[in-house]
This record gives C-alpha cells, sequence and structure tokens, in this order.
C-alpha cells in the first residue's frame, strides 16, 4: 500500500479496494471544523485525487460564504428549512442559551442576523467518489445547543446545492 502526504489529513493510505475514513481537524475563522474524508472501496483514490481534496479545501470559506447567503435568503422564505430550523430551536428558548448561544439578553434582539452569525460550519464530510456529492457541510448553533444541523452539499467544482435540509 503507497502512502501519500495530505496537506490537511496527514499521511494517507491509498484506496486499493477497502473503505477509508480520514479525519481531521482544521480552523476556518476561528473556529474548528471538523473534516472527514469518505473513500470507498470501489473508489478510484489516488495521489491526484488526493490533491485534489487538498486543493479543493483551500477554496472552504467561499464555499461557507456561498451557502450562508443561500440560507440568508431562505430565512426570509416561508417554510424552508433554514426558516423551520431558526423558529424550532427560537420559539421556547431559554434566557441562558439567549446569551450563551446567541450573545443576546432578549429574544426581540434575535434577528436574522444575529442567528447567521450564531451559525457556524462544524463539519465538512468529502466524497471524492461522488462528484454530484463531494462536500457536505453541516451547520450548527453548537453541540452543547443542539445536535440537529443545516446541511448544505456542493459538487466537485464547488457549486452548491440548491436546497438546504434539516437534520439530526
Amino acid at each position: 500500500m503507497s502512502k501519500v502526504a495530505s496537506q490537511h489529513f496527514g499521511e494517507v493510505e491509498l484506496n486499493h479496494g477497502r473503505d477509508h475514513l480520514f479525519a481531521a481537524r482544521h480552523e476556518l475563522a476561528g473556529h474548528t471544523v471538523e473534516l472527514d474524508l469518505n473513500v470507498n472501496a470501489h473508489d478510484h483514490f489516488d495521489e491526484a485525487a488526493l490533491h485534489k481534496v487538498d486543493y479543493r479545501l483551500r477554496f472552504l470559506p467561499e464555499l461557507v460564504d456561498q451557502v450562508r447567503d443561500m440560507i440568508a435568503d431562505e430565512l426570509e422564505q416561508d417554510g424552508t428549512s433554514p426558516q423551520e430550523y431558526l423558529r424550532f430551536h427560537c420559539n421556547a428558548i431559554k434566557p441562558e442559551h439567549l446569551q450563551a448561544v446567541f450573545g443576546v439578553s432578549d429574544r426581540s434582539e434575535l434577528t436574522h442576523d444575529v442567528f447567521l452569525k450564531a451559525l457556524k460550519l462544524g463539519h465538512v464530510g468529502i466524497y471524492p467518489g461522488q462528484p454530484e456529492r463531494y462536500f457536505v457541510l453541516d451547520f450548527t448553533l453548537g453541540a452543547h445547543f443542539t445536535d440537529e444541523v443545516l446541511v448544505a452539499s456542493a459538487d466537485e467544482d464547488g457549486v452548491v446545492d440548491d436546497e438546504i435540509l434539516w437534520e439530526s
């Protein structure tokens, strides 16, 4: 088995007929993001594919900004996952969570901008064998507050899917 150095995942054993999961942590805008590189046994995963993952991760900040813009737009639309996620998590929120999660002391201060600021990228799943769903990004209000996330995906070229999902 040959091994190749990755900027984000360290030394990676190239896939030779087995499933692999490589985990790493990455700093993004002052927050730690968990990265999972998922390689299936049938994927063609070679040195070039690994370098492509490292290269694509250089553009993660721009990808996150695109998703945040989409979430902001969907907060203004009835029945969207981001709007329902906001409503669910903020409807009967305790005062101590207002301050701890959102940094405000009164429910009336909980605007869409405050919500977006509190919503952080917590996890990125990378699937090199699935070009149409290459990146899966999980946004959270914090594991200490909820285990539910808003999920967006992007293809191998960084084009964000137009659907944002709410999952637990």
